[in-house]
């Protein structure tokens, strides 16, 4: 008799728990930034004058808080630079970039495009700007402190690619 019912409430309190389980909701997993729409074609145009501006700016030195083509540029003042000549307003600050916009997979980016770099989310180390989404690797144009303002392929570069944390829209915000 004893034993019937520890078994019953062993039986009632295994039923409770799969009750209480089932109906309780499963958590979203995380899965990272959604996918980004293809732009507009005038976002598009836009996108592209911005890259061939950027590129135009190849050659010019490297200033640290610089973010202008006669004296200089840092990576942030690059970018801030360059998207603001388009009427797109962000910091020239690089750890303000990383949050400015919204993230998007690093497999959609599209030119004009933030990438953030450094060694985790709380260092932001530096900025660059999408040329191209090519299936060999991201191409950017960016102000280096060695080289001043270049553009290659992160994606295939033992010194970038380690550092990418992710990307930013800052133009389709708009």
């Amino acid at each position: 008799m004893l034993y019937s019912c520890a078994l019953r409430r062993c039986a009632v309190a295994l039923l409770l728990s799969v009750l209480v389980f089932s109906c309780t909701p499963a958590r979203k997993a995380a899965t990272g930034p959604a996918r980004v729409p293809p732009p507009s074609a005038s976002e598009a145009r836009l996108r592209q004058e911005i890259v061939r501006y950027a590129l135009q700016l190849r050659g010019t030195s490297y200033r640290y808080a610089g973010k202008e083509p006669s004296t200089g540029f840092d990576c942030s003042g690059f970018t801030s630079y360059v998207l603001g000549q388009f009427n797109i307003t962000v910091s020239p600050a690089s750890a303000l970039q990383a949050r400015e916009g919204t993230p998007i997979p690093l497999k959609q980016v599209q030119p004009g495009d933030i990438i953030v770099f450094g060694k985790n989310p709380r260092n932001i180390q530096h900025v660059a700007l999408v040329v191209e989404n090519r299936p060999e690797g991201i191409i950017v144009v960016h102000s280096t402190n060695t080289r001043g303002v270049v553009s290659e392929n992160i994606s295939t570069s033992s010194y970038w690619q380690p550092l990418i944390l992710e990307a930013r829209n800052v133009i389709g915000r708009q």
